[in-house]
């Protein structure tokens, strides 16, 4: 599905350490996509570049090996180790940071620091998530703010201008995959420059044997020194873009629930048919049904489509116009839940079918055909249930292709909240009259049994934007608190459920 989102004017001059004033004046009419340009309000000398998911993508080179940042192997990366200050990537001038999400198997627990250039960590993806207000709702699992970035700075003594970082996973899994690509999207939204970041392609049980050996593994993980001096609010870039609130998506999803082709968007459901579908459709080992014979299949008789719920949801779907592909379809889990080729990748997005079946399905669970797909120029909008099975498709997306990419951060646990059903107390979540209902673009199956749904934290059905996140982490960089009131206000009244 395409569709066209033009972002407003970003730019200013602001100091990172100053300016608060005009620095939240100017995000207030920049919660979009565009930019791409520097700051341009005057009175001060340090310049912030705001970028657009345009300019925060990195193609891939299309044999990995070759590449020194975005998607790197284990060739690579033992390169480096053996003798960091030779095999360093130009523009690095720090040292080498590995964050690993889980512990590896026996034997390569860790990739082996030296800890003098080299340092390995344990990082889980609790540290790149935090539960966060956008004006409208609290939601679960967002991309850390301000304070927590700087915080995880200082533990681990990250200089983000000169080091190189590593998002690994440890024992390789779907899990852990999700966990990397949190630990990457965490920090390019918040500036960190695309040559310093790296996701590393497999888990250690397969680059064991496969571009490192048993002697580049060690038991034990570097301990954190919590001596870091550096915040975000010293990287005078500003890649807010990357993350897209529900008001974005609302804005460009189309009248109709179809695939439309040439207005420059390309929503992506990396969830299962299942969940996409409600339970209408299935996949092999979807929502607890083995038995499907082909790519897609409708589901047996007597199917509880309520399996498919996730999060005590009020409701099962997708926004109109979303194209669904698996977030599994881009892992190869006989090599350690790496990366597929660039190749397979393309296929993929182009609207091609694998030797399995599996493509691009629309609304009408159909595939959408060879060349249906992803259309050039087309920025990729990427959720789930938490954006965390979208981390794999989305930095597939950005990372490998090269395509512009907006992460819907909220995702399926926030869309099918904004609901005017009811939860568990018999009060609908939403009011009737809120201008924030996503049921009303939306293809959904209600829940069966309002008991089941759980209550959410609405903050304010009726507030202006749905863009405080943004608008608090722009003001964290241009040297401000993080906090702001900037979803409030708006209509009458309040949450009937308290």
């Amino acid at each position: 599905m395409t569709r066209q989102h033009h972002g407003s004017t970003l730019g200013e001059i602001v100091n990172p350490r100053m300016a608060l004033a005009a620095a939240t004046c100017l995000a207030l009419a920049a919660c979009g996509g565009g930019g791409g340009r520097e700051d341009t309000s005057a009175g001060n000398v340090v310049k912030i570049t705001v970028n657009t998911p345009h300019t925060i993508a990195q193609a891939s080179a299309d044999n990995y090996e070759e590449n020194v940042n975005g998607l790197v192997t284990a060739a690579t990366l033992k390169r480096w180790i053996s003798n960091w200050g030779a095999n360093r990537p130009a523009g690095i001038s720090g040292k080498l940071v590995i964050f690993q999400a889980t512990t590896g198997p026996a034997g390569a627990e860790y990739v082996k620091p030296n800890n003098s250039t080299v340092f390995t960590y344990l990082s889980p993806s609790s540290e790149w998530v935090q539960t966060r207000s956008n004006g409208v709702i609290e939601t679960v699992s967002m991309v850390p703010d301000g304070a927590s970035m700087d915080a995880l700075l200082k533990k681990y003594g990250i200089d983000p201008a000169n080091d190189m970082i590593v998002c690994g996973m440890g024992t390789g899994s779907t899990g852990n995959a999700m966990a990397q690509g949190r630990c990457w999207y965490a920090l390019r939204y918040w500036g960190v420059d695309k040559r310093n970041v790296a996701v590393l392609n497999g888990g250690n049980q397969w680059i064991n044997t496969n571009g490192m050996a048993a002697a580049d593994f060690t038991a034990t993980a570097s301990t954190p020194p919590n001596n870091g001096t550096a915040s975000v609010k010293d990287i005078p870039v500003d890649n807010t873009a990357l993350q897209a609130t529900f008001e974005d998506l609302l804005a460009v999803l189309p009248s109709t629930d179809v695939n439309v082709r040439d207005d420059g968007v390309f929503i992506w459901d990396a969830r299962s048919v299942g969940q996409f579908s409600a339970g209408e459709r299935l996949e092999a080992g979807d929502s607890g049904y083995t038995a499907c014979g082909a790519a897609v299949c409708a589901p047996p008789t007597g199917y509880d489509y309520m399996r498919t719920f996730q999060n005590s949801g009020s409701r099962q779907g997708h926004p109109r116009g979303t194209l669904q592909l698996q977030f599994t379809n881009l892992l190869d889990s006989t090599k350690g839940f790496s990366y597929k080729p660039k190749a397979a990748i393309a296929t993929y997005m182009s609207g091609g079918a694998d030797a399995g079946g599996y493509r691009f399905v629309d609304a009408t669970y159909g595939g959408v055909g060879d060349g249906a797909g992803y259309q050039a120029g087309d920025v990729v909008y990427s959720y789930c249930e938490t954006t965390f099975r979208a981390m794999i498709t989305g930095f597939a997306s950005a990372g490998i292709m090269g395509y512009p990419v907006r992460f819907y951060d909220g995702a399926m646990v926030e869309w099918h909240s904004l609901s005017s059903l009811p939860d568990s107390t018999g009060n609908p979540i939403l009011p009737a009259d809120s201008p924030w209902r996503t049921d009303v673009k939306s293809f959904f199956r209600p829940a069966a049994n309002p008991a089941n749904v759980a209550r959410r934290t609405i903050v304010n059905p009726y507030a202006i934007h749905a863009n405080k996140i943004i608008l608090d982490d722009k003001s964290y960089k241009r040297g401000g608190t993080g906090a702001s009131d900037s979803g409030g206000g708006g209509g009458p009244g309040g949450n009937p459920c308290g």
